[in-house]
């Protein structure tokens, strides 16, 4: 996951103009980018998920799971990466994002 840490941390102001480049439509470079985000954010979670995973014991007591030092280094990890959101738009803008419109491709 560490290919996506190059997007900014918090929110920027983009131009639109920049945005509806790749599509030539605004608004379908706004749906591709979320359609992107929702994907990058289940691949986190799964990510995430696994990871804690491993530490799942069914004998441990509720204050050994907050005490795992290497459980919480690993969630403030993904706490701290960009969210969803601004990797997709990176993505996207940095031309690495597949998409296609099928009722374009209809002549």
């Amino acid at each position: 996951m560490n290919k996506h840490i190059d997007a900014p941390n918090t929110t920027i102001s983009r131009d639109t103009r920049e945005l509806d480049l790749p599509t030539g439509n605004l608004y379908e470079s706004v749906v591709i980018i979320g359609k992107r985000a929702n994907q990058l954010s289940a691949q986190l979670k799964e990510e995430l998920n696994a990871k804690l995973d491993e530490f799942a014991s069914d004998t441990d007591n509720l204050e050994e799971i907050f005490e795992n030092r290497e459980q919480i280094e690993i969630s403030k990890y993904y706490e701290s990466l960009p969210k969803p959101t601004l990797m997709a738009t990176e993505e996207f803008l940095n031309g690495q994002v597949y998409f296609r419109n099928p009722s374009k491709d209809v002549e």
